[in-house]
């Protein structure tokens, strides 16, 4: 991990960089809408991390609480030069003891059947396998919705 990585929350002259990261770790039909994006980010039950390095934004997590005690991953978002650098992993670190002090028993994200190394980055933080949801995505593609219960 390099050496000035650090995490902060959201800004709002954020959006437009995080819209651009978003755009470039998914395909259309899987990457968000500027509309949508701003919409997860500015629900009342939603916190953003950006992930920094030497003041250029490397990454992002976008995490929802819900009812029943749960929490949403609702997008990770690793620049390409990034991945495999430890930006997911403080991102995701990040949420999660963010949901654990918000009471939260399980997360939950939702990744493409085909997204073979993301499936393998949450089984090693304790992910498993809920279901398979067909046509998840606008491309056609179907999703798998990984939890992972919190102590």
């Amino acid at each position: 991990m390099a050496a000035f990585m650090r995490l902060r929350r959201f800004r709002p002259d954020d959006l437009p960089t995080l819209h651009e990261i978003d755009q470039g770790c998914f395909p259309p039909g899987i990457s968000y809408s500027l509309a949508e994006l701003a919409e997860f980010i500015e629900h009342p039950h939603s916190r953003t991390w950006v992930a920094e390095d030497e003041g250029h934004t490397v990454g992002f997590l976008i995490a929802h609480r819900e009812p029943n005690k749960i929490g949403h991953i609702v997008t990770i978002d690793v620049v390409e030069g990034w991945r495999r650098q430890g930006v997911g992993t403080l991102l995701m670190d990040a949420a999660e003891e963010w949901a654990r002090k918000q009471g939260l028993v399980g997360m939950y994200l939702e990744t493409a059947e085909d997204n073979f190394r993301a499936q393998s980055f949450y089984r090693e933080r304790g992910y498993k396998v809920a279901e398979k949801v067909e046509h998840y995505y606008s491309d056609g593609t179907a999703a798998w919705v990984m939890m992972k219960k919190l102590r």
